[in-house]
């Protein structure tokens, strides 16, 4: 690819603290989350899914989510949005005063129905209400979609299928959509076909990526990403994250790992690495478990100063 296709800047949206500790075993106290996202915008993030409002009974790591944004400054150009899935979570993320909200849809059939109990047009249904309220009170939407190269229940999705699903939510509303490989199975070529049939239709500005490294593919499969001249990476800090409907999905690709990358390509994401490793060396402490960020583990071993 021409390297002037490559952008010269790349906007990060850190899901760690939902996407990534929604999924983890050991619930923790709002006062750590509530550090932990202070410690990511430190980093220099500026953009942070702080949390979602969803039932507590389908995510019980997400229950305290209101009182995770009331102690969240708001006298700061940080972004922090939450996962609203249907017009309850959408007002209770208005309460909450999130700055931004996100719906998701699958791009799989199957996966729509374990994951949330409808068809893909019923889902798509439900969320007119959600962008009533987003247009009323003057919030923007952001759109998920889910199973973008690989479902675990019907195996490859054609481009085709995210294609209508992607469209379908700009047409409602939503200003970017975040492609999300979420069991981890896409490829570089499986990418590379992906945003061929997508951005035919869907102009780069409006697409981010969300990729896990299930099989190790995640950094691969952004750069093609980049290549093709999208600026928006979804990733969690110290790889945290999975998918409680995907067996064996591991976590999204480490904040870490991309922030490493780009640096080496002379891509600005405005994140400072240093303190980066620092928050997410101070949540896995919580959590009692190592980071699967390749980047931070190298990094600890040669920079005492953060252990």
């Amino acid at each position: 690819m021409p390297k002037n296709k490559l952008p010269t800047h790349v906007s990060i949206v850190e899901v760690g603290a939902r996407d990534g500790l929604q999924n983890e075993a050991t619930t923790l106290p709002v006062s750590v989350k509530v550090d932990f996202i202070n410690a990511l915008t430190r980093a220099g993030l500026t953009r942070i899914e702080a949390g979602s409002f969803v039932s507590p009974r389908w995510v019980p790591q997400m229950a305290d989510t209101a009182e995770v944004f009331a102690c969240l400054p708001t006298d700061t150009e940080c972004t922090y949005s939450a996962l609203t899935p249907n017009e309850k979570g959408m007002q209770a993320a208005i309460a909450a005063g999130a700055g931004e909200v996100a719906v998701f849809a699958a791009a799989s059939e199957s996966f729509s129905q374990k994951n949330i109990n409808c068809s893909i047009a019923d889902s798509l249904t439900r969320f007119a209400p959600v962008f009533a309220l987003a247009k009323q009170h003057n919030l923007p939407v952001r759109g998920y979609v889910s199973c973008v190269m690989g479902c675990p229940y019907e195996g490859s999705v054609k481009p085709e299928a995210v294609l209508q699903v992607s469209q379908a939510l700009l047409d409602m509303g939503c200003y970017e959509i975040s492609l999300g490989d979420t069991i981890g199975s896409g490829t570089p070529g499986a990418t590379q076909a992906l945003l061929d049939t997508l951005l035919k239709a869907i102009p780069a500005s409006k697409l981010a990526v969300h990729f896990h490294d299930t099989y190790g593919q995640a950094l691969a499969n952004i750069l093609v990403a980049l290549q093709q001249g999208i600026s928006v990476i979804d990733s969690a800090a110290g790889g945290l994250g999975g998918c409680p409907y995907a067996a064996g999905a591991s976590g999204n690709v480490a904040t870490e790992d991309v922030v490493y990358m780009l640096d080496g390509m002379g891509i600005s994401s405005g994140v400072d690495l240093t303190t980066l490793v620092a928050a997410s060396a101070q949540i896995f402490s919580h959590l009692n478990r190592p980071p699967t960020s390749k980047t931070m583990a190298a990094f600890l071993a040669t920079c005492n100063r953060l252990l």
